[in-house]
């Protein structure tokens, strides 16, 4: 029987698994995303557990793989799994006998006024067994819930690992967009010391007065002051990024020493379909399972009416000479079997059914509002890749221009045919836009994590 049970629990685990979310409660799902029009689209494939190669970058790919083995996150949510795969099988062990064995021995004195004082040994041994032979469902329904708590603790290890990958991502993105800022602004240190030497020269000339020479000082300190606060920021993303990789702070210097810059997505979008999302998202998953974890305590809550058929017997062994203990003459047996049953509970056992009918309602409104979730972080995360896309295009042509400025604006003072604001104005302007493209590039690239992330990738069954 235990078998054909353990068998039972498999085929519910694997059903959920392989047509989740339908094995859960219905939702409502639209046949194509809204916002994916326009897009190159690649072959349809449902495998992104390892989508962070699509960025083509071998750092971020060995950071997030040594995350995934040595992050304490995980390893605290694979603990997780084993406890709830403990209580499955403690639970699927409540469906058969319960046998336990007793064994002793000892000793008795008798006096007699004729023959003096006796002694004699006793030797006993015992076993006893009970079984709650489950009538109606109710331990069965116990076995599922737990199968289903197992369901969810396993999706929620995939959760996790999803997690961790995207925000390894993100971060590992904000530390090369500060570092492209970083360079940015010592390429305009250097300009800016080039303009400040050039105003120099002309005061020393008498071509111009000290007002150009102080704003080309200020404006170069003003550039320098900007590297101490970028260098603090990547400096906090280094470490983040080693503790987010189970690593101390600094750890990781070495490895993010290299790197390609910001992260450079593919445009190419294998999206699939909305229902496949679903089916691939560890968060609608664990949704899922609870809902059945739920249904399975109602039913048990319900079996709770009907009566329990409850056998137990032992079989005792009881004789004066260690040599007859397992003499058939000397044992004795009993079998005894009851029927028990409610009568007067005062309505416990209705409002248990209606204290679990409501949890029950709860996960069916909890799934619902994953799937809700779960489509519109999708469709957001096309709308930003969209958007980036567009703002990136306008930004390179406004920066081509602002060079160019910027390179006749230089040519001009040199000549004395404009002022110098007007130098300082187009460095000011080259800057930020320079500044702004990166961080777009970068922002870019974090929308496109964000949709790997809400298609469901970033962990695999196989670890």
């Amino acid at each position: 029987m235990n078998g054909l049970r353990l068998l039972g629990m498999s085929a519910l685990v694997m059903s959920s698994c392989a047509i989740m979310p339908s094995t859960g409660p219905a939702a409502e799902v639209p046949a194509d995303w809204k916002n994916a029009a326009g897009f190159p689209v690649a072959a349809p494939t449902k495998d992104l557990s390892r989508w962070w190669a699509k960025f083509d970058d071998p750092v971020l790919s060995r950071i997030i793989a040594d995350a995934l083995k040595q992050s304490p996150t995980v390893a605290e949510a694979t603990a997780r799994v084993r406890q709830s795969r403990a209580q499955r099988n403690a639970a699927a062990a409540n469906l058969l006998p319960s046998v336990s064995g007793s064994a002793g021995t000892g000793a008795t004195t008798s006096h007699n006024d004729v023959t003096g004082s006796s002694y004699s040994n006793n030797f006993t041994a015992g076993l006893d067994a009970a079984w709650e032979i489950d009538l109606f469902g109710k331990r069965r329904s116990a076995v599922d819930a737990a199968a289903a708590s197992l369901g969810a603790s396993e999706e929620n290890l995939h959760s996790v690992q999803a997690a961790l990958a995207s925000e390894i991502a993100i971060a590992y993105t904000n530390l090369r967009s500060t570092e492209g800022q970083l360079r940015v602004v010592r390429d305009s240190v250097k300009s800016r010391e080039e303009t400040y030497q050039l105003a120099s020269w002309k005061t020393q000339a008498g071509q111009s007065d000290q007002l150009d020479l102080k704003q080309a000082e200020s404006s170069l300190e003003q550039a320098k002051a900007e590297i101490p606060s970028l260098e603090q920021s990547a400096g906090q993303s280094r470490n983040l990024l080693a503790v987010l990789a189970g690593r101390p702070p600094g750890e990781l210097n070495k490895v993010l020493s290299g790197g390609k810059g910001v992260p450079v997505p593919e445009r190419s979008l294998a999206v699939g379909i909305p229902s496949d999302t679903l089916r691939q998202r560890p968060d609608v998953r664990v949704a899922g399972y609870q809902w059945l974890a739920a249904v399975a305590n109602t039913k048990a809550a319900k079996a709770e009416r009907y009566p329990s058929l409850n056998l137990s017997g032992s079989l005792g062994l009881n004789t004066l000479s260690s040599g007859k203990i397992f003499d058939p003459e000397t044992s004795t047996a009993s079998l005894i079997m009851g029927l028990t049953g409610p009568i007067f509970d005062f309505g416990r056992i209705r409002a248990n059914i209606e204290s679990q009918s409501a949890a029950q309602e709860q996960t069916l409104q909890s799934y619902r509002a994953t799937v809700l979730t779960a489509l519109s972080e999708v469709e957001d995360a096309l709308i930003a890749c969209r958007r980036t896309e567009e703002r990136i295009a306008v930004l390179d042509r406004a920066t081509a221009a602002a060079r160019e400025a910027d390179q006749l604006a230089a040519q001009r003072y040199e000549a004395g045919t404009i002022d110098f604001l007007t130098v300082l104005d187009s460095q000011r302007t080259l800057l930020g836009l320079e500044q702004s493209i990166i961080g777009v590039r970068a922002q870019k690239a974090t929308a496109y994590i964000q949709l790997y992330n809400a298609l469901g990738g970033g962990w695999s069954a196989k670890g």
